[in-house]
């Protein structure tokens, strides 16, 4: 049994293909499939079920692939504690971030990072919390940014920043006509809200309940941007993060946006990685750069109303 032999396993526990299990893994078909059979023959068991169309592994497989992958992050550690010895802040770090964050907080901290960290490689990938969760603790990512709060005790947690969030609203909606709302002004209010799977979904069902909103019926969006859309062409309401609607993200003259009075509804971004990590001390160093996001881009963007104002002389 050999290292090599382990990752095709992993890779085919993936991809449940040959074929695209062995150009993920920079080998031919046969290559691979020999590999796999020779794996089977040394444990003495089946590990894969090999039908027509698809390929699926047994449960004996599916149970050795997972060891497999944390004997593969093991000696990844092992590697990567002798080179950040020598350069603790070069080398590649495997970042994961849910789909209503990445985006909008990117453009604002990858530049500094580039300048704090000029040798790093820096590996985005943006994925749904429970996929980031779930490759974060087999080690195929080395942090996560994610929304708070995360119950996982081989997990470090590291608060970094509260995102408020804003009512996004028609510009023909009643409520157009105001800058700021109470969370009990939304009462009785039908809200559109993503698919499930997304934290944001469930942080935006939290305010309802707080508020005695509910959801619009008939309709989830699959993104972000798929409720702004929505909101700009009249079909409802929605909360957005604070992040969302700040530059470089282009101002939509068919949604206004209402920030809320008092203790904003907001939800908290942590930074997240496994305590065994190599890279603690690093990821530390990390997150504190992230810390410095500037706190105007947590507040509210100046109105229509405001901006114009500004650009008038006095």
């Amino acid at each position: 049994m050999n290292l090599r032999d382990l990752k095709y396993l992993v890779a085919l526990a993936d991809h449940k293909h040959f074929g695209r299990a062995a150009a993920a893994s920079f080998v031919s078909q046969p290559t691979l499939s020999t590999q796999i059979k020779k794996l089977e023959e040394e444990l003495g068991v089946s590990l894969v079920e090999r039908a027509p169309r698809r390929v699926m592994l047994t449960p004996v497989g599916r149970d050795i692939a997972e060891r497999a992958r944390k004997v593969i992050a093991d000696v990844e550690q092992m590697s990567e504690i002798a080179r950040r010895s020598q350069d603790p802040e070069a080398g590649t770090v495997r970042l994961g971030l849910f789909p209503t964050l990445g985006p909008y907080l990117l453009p604002h901290v990858v530049p500094g990072l580039r300048k704090r960290f000029p040798r790093l490689e820096l590996l985005l990938v943006e994925e749904k919390t429970d996929q980031i969760l779930a490759r974060l603790r087999d080690g195929r990512l080395d942090a996560g940014l994610l929304a708070l709060p995360i119950h996982d005790d081989q997990l470090h947690v590291e608060p970094l920043f509260d995102e408020p969030f804003l009512l996004a609203v028609p510009q023909q909606h009643p409520m157009a006509g105001r800058d700021s709302l109470d969370l009990h002004d939304l009462d009785d209010q039908h809200l559109l809200l993503l698919e499930e799977g997304h934290c944001l979904r469930e942080q935006a069902l939290d305010v309802c309940r707080l508020s005695g909103a509910d959801e619009r019926d008939g309709f989830r969006a699959t993104s972000l941007e798929t409720l702004r859309q929505m909101v700009a062409a009249g079909v409802g309401i929605t909360l957005l993060p604070m992040l969302a609607v700040q530059p470089p993200v282009p101002p939509s003259p068919d949604i206004h946006l209402l920030s809320f009075n008092g203790e904003s509804p907001h939800r908290e971004v942590g930074m997240l990685w496994r305590r065994s990590s190599a890279m603690s001390d690093f990821l530390m160093q990390l997150a504190d750069e992230l810390r410095k996001l500037p706190a105007s881009l947590l507040q509210r963007p100046p109105t229509s109303a405001e901006r114009k104002s500004l650009r008038e002389p006095h």
